[in-house]
C-alpha cells in the first residue's frame, strides 16, 4: 500500500489539530529532527504562508504525535556532546498525513486580520500624519519580511527534496511584493484624502461622514 492510497479502517485518520499536522509535515522531509531543529524550520519556511509554532506546542504536538504512533524518537548518540531526542515520521504518520493532506476539508477559505488596515478604517480617529506614519512602518517591516523570504528560497534552492517548498516560498514571496504595492496605494490614498474643514458636520443624519 502506498502512503497516497485510503487508509484501511483499523488506520483510520485521527481528527488533529492544525499544529499537529504542520509538525508532522516537517517530519515528513527526509531525515530526523530535534524540536529545536523543528521550530528553526518553521520559523524559517512555515511563518511565511500560515504560522510558526511556539516551541512548547511543537514539543506538545511531538508527544501527541508519538502517542498515537505517527511519531517515533531516540536519544542521539554519544558522540554528541548533549544527549537530544530526535523525531522522525512513521509509516502511519506518513499515511495519515497524506489522506489529511488529500482529504477535501484540509483547506480552506485564508483567515485575513491586518492590522493596519483595521487603523486606516478607524482612520477619522487619527491624525493624518499618525496614518501614514503606520503605512511606512509597515513598508518597511515588509521589505524586511520580503528579504527573509528570499533568503529562505535561495536556502530551499539546496535541496532536491523541497520542490514543493519552492513553490510554497515563491507564492509567499509573490504575496510580500502585493503587500508593497497595497501599502504604497493605501499612500497615495491617504494623500488624496482632502482634509474635512474645522468645525464641519456630518453630512447625514445619523452621524456617519458617507453617503447616507
Amino acid at each position: 500500500m502506498t502512503s497516497r492510497q485510503i487508509l484501511s479502517s483499523h488506520d483510520a485518520v485521527r481528527p488533529l489539530p492544525a499544529t499537529a499536522w504542520a509538525v508532522l509535515g516537517l517530519l515528513s522531509f527526509p531525515g530526523e529532527r530535534t524540536g529545536y531543529e523543528l521550530k528553526k524550520w518553521a520559523d524559517a519556511s512555515l511563518r511565511f504562508f500560515y504560522w510558526s509554532p511556539a516551541i512548547s506546542q511543537i514539543y506538545a504536538e511531538l508527544r501527541r504525535l508519538e502517542a498515537l504512533g505517527y511519531a517515533t524518537s531516540r536519544h542521539s548518540g554519544p558522540d554528541e556532546a548533549r544527549t537530544k531526542r530526535r523525531y522522525a515520521i512513521s509509516e502511519a504518520g506518513r499515511r495519515a498525513l497524506a489522506e489529511w493532506a488529500h482529504s477535501p476539508t484540509a483547506a480552506g477559505p485564508p483567515v485575513l486580520k491586518h492590522p493596519l488596515v483595521l487603523r486606516v478604517w478607524l482612520g477619522h480617529l487619527a491624525a493624518p500624519e499618525r496614518l501614514r506614519e503606520l503605512v511606512e512602518e509597515h513598508l518597511a517591516r515588509t521589505e524586511a519580511e520580503l528579504g527573509n523570504v528570499r533568503a529562505a528560497l535561495a536556502h530551499a534552492e539546496d535541496s532536491g527534496d523541497w520542490a514543493h517548498p519552492r513553490i510554497a516560498l515563491r507564492w509567499s514571496e509573490l504575496r510580500e511584493l502585493a503587500e508593497l504595492e497595497l501599502a504604497r496605494a493605501m499612500l497615495a490614498d491617504l494623500d488624496r484624502l482632502a482634509p474635512p474643514p474645522r468645525g464641519a458636520e456630518p453630512d447625514n443624519d445619523d452621524g456617519w461622514p458617507g453617503p447616507g
